[in-house]
């Protein structure tokens, strides 16, 4: 038998502006992705921005499909166009974002479980954790 442990972090502020300057730029880069997703049945816009180590910020959104379930979510498409086109390149980060123009979202969304797979399987891949502990 062997062991595995699939740990997340997750680091919820008060207000936007006590986030660092760089996680405020990833989630700009995440609210522009979820302004461009197409989600015409749901009407619930997601963007998705992977910082890598070399810099790139790769993003994604959540893109619908009339033969469900064959539309991906934001985190998916970000991350699967990092592994194609940065496939050697870790993440430090990702920022997500979302909104409807059904009810207000006030508080952080988890990823569903098949984004939260995926997320966990590429920190397997590059064999390091996507948010990495401050020293």
């Amino acid at each position: 038998m062997r062991n595995f442990e699939i740990v997340t972090r997750v680091a919820e502020y008060a207000t936007e502006s006590e986030l660092p300057e760089l996680s405020r730029n990833l989630l700009a880069e995440a609210r522009k992705a979820a302004e461009k997703a197409y989600a015409p049945y749901s009407e619930f816009h997601v963007g998705a921005a992977l910082l890598l180590e070399n810099g790139t910020v790769v993003t994604g959104n959540n893109q619908e499909n009339a033969a469900y379930p064959s539309g991906l979510c934001a985190e998916r498409v970000a991350v699967f166009a990092a592994g194609a086109q940065f496939p050697d390149i870790p993440a430090q980060a990702i920022a997500i974002s979302c909104k409807t123009p059904h009810f207000s979202i006030d508080t952080p969304l988890s990823p569903c479980g098949a984004c939260r797979q995926v997320l966990a399987e590429y920190e397997s891949r590059h064999k390091q954790p996507t948010l990495k502990k401050k020293k």
